[in-house]
């Protein structure tokens, strides 16, 4: 288990490290705006195809073999990250390659752990899987924080070192993954419900859209909220970085521990619901609101909002529809993978079109709140596939 959530640490690095450089990457090499929106948009478009993958070849290849080369690729991609783009032709082509090999790792992660920790003789799984979830929160806070030191103690020149150090993290993972022990998911062999019957029932299919807007409705604002808070506030880099994605994180991270301390008191459907509201109000702050303050509050309490989405879905798919297996958790990662690329992609291609008004971005990715909200409606009172 203690493996486990720091897998889910080495999840924030690779998700939550670059975009710290995004506005560095365009002052420095010249990559433009739209060109930056691709490597979010690469990050996750490679780990959906993982995640595709991942449905068949991971109960093949095991879980172990499975959780260990994902940390060997996401730290391969950060050392590569560190050196690539200043020996290659076009700095653009290295940290597009660096991204491709982490985000495999990424992939691999985001669909075995959730399995992993459910296969854990534990009495509580529920409680266990919003503690899992919520250290990707305490390890996006941590990038964002010690990043932050970093870059304000020896400049952002300097990111090549952090880099490595950030890659030492999946390698020592790796090494505990390889001896620790690890129980399969649904009994002994691990197996559960094929592709085909998964995709027959009407709930998995209605889990599946509110992954992607729960996916969605997280990165459009975490993804952008540290360039959002230099330019479209006008602050400085240390402030921004602190006061938009550590912010967004520390909040994000309290609502999961809320849930999984009080989750028995509380109706998961309405805490979806008031979430995605939330969400919406917070969106329409960000987007509207002009004082920069203000601004900054709204991508804090949008943290908030977003914290239940992602781990309550799963949730609600493990109780709703039995034995879904590795299959069941592989496909909620790629519906999350699709709205966790979408979402950013659409805010910065909204943005680039509107002379690089992030606001107008974020606005545009109100819509996925939305329909989560539309889809807890729908799901409310369902009990099965």
């Amino acid at each position: 288990m203690y493996a486990c959530f720091v897998g889910y640490i080495v999840q924030a690095i690779v998700n939550n490290f670059l975009p710290l450089l995004f506005v560095t990457f365009r002052s420095e090499y010249g990559i433009p705006l739209s060109q930056i929106t691709l490597l979010v948009a690469l990050n996750f478009a490679v780990q959906l195809a993982v995640d595709m993958l991942s449905a068949v070849l991971i109960d093949r290849i095991g879980c172990r073999a499975s959780v260990v080369i994902a940390h060997i690729c996401a730290a391969a991609g950060l050392i590569m990250l560190a050196f690539l783009p200043d020996i290659t032709p076009d700095p653009f082509a290295g940290i597009l390659a660096s991204v491709f090999v982490y985000a495999i790792g990424g992939g691999i992660i985001e669909v075995i752990i959730s399995p992993i920790i459910e296969g854990c003789p534990t009495d509580n799984k529920e409680k266990a899987m919003s503690l899992l979830h919520s250290f990707y929160c305490w390890g996006h806070m941590g990038v964002v924080l010690l990043s932050t030191a970093f870059f304000a103690l020896f400049g952002t020149e300097n990111r090549k070192v952090l880099t490595l150090i950030w890659a030492v993290i999946p390698i020592v993972n790796a090494a505990v993954f390889s001896r620790a022990p690890i129980f399969p998911l649904n009994g002994g062999d691990g197996s559960g419900l094929s592709l085909k019957q998964l995709f027959r029932s009407r709930t998995f299919l209605l889990m599946m859209l509110m992954m992607v807007c729960a996916g969605a409705s997280e990165q459009a604002v975490s993804q952008w909220a540290s360039a959002f808070a230099e330019q479209g506030l006008g602050v400085s880099k240390t402030i921004g970085d602190l006061a938009g994605p550590m912010s967004f994180a520390l909040l994000m991270g309290l609502s999961r521990l809320i849930y999984g301390k009080y989750g028995e008191r509380i109706d998961l459907d309405r805490f979806i619901a008031f979430s995605s509201a939330l969400c919406i109000a917070s969106y329409l702050c960000i987007a509207f609101l002009p004082v920069p303050a203000v601004g900054l509050a709204g991508c804090a309490v949008c943290g908030f909002s977003v914290g239940i989405l992602w781990p309550g879905t799963y949730s609600k798919a493990s109780a709703m529809i039995k034995d879904g297996g590795t299959a069941m958790f592989a496909m909620l990662a790629l519906a999350g993978d699709v709205g966790c690329s979408g979402g950013p992609a659409l805010a910065g291609f909204v943005s680039d079109a509107c002379g690089g008004d992030l606001k107008k971005g974020i606005l545009a990715a109100v819509v996925f709140p939305v329909l989560m909200l539309v889809g807890t409606a729908l799901c409310a009172g369902k009990r099965s596939g």
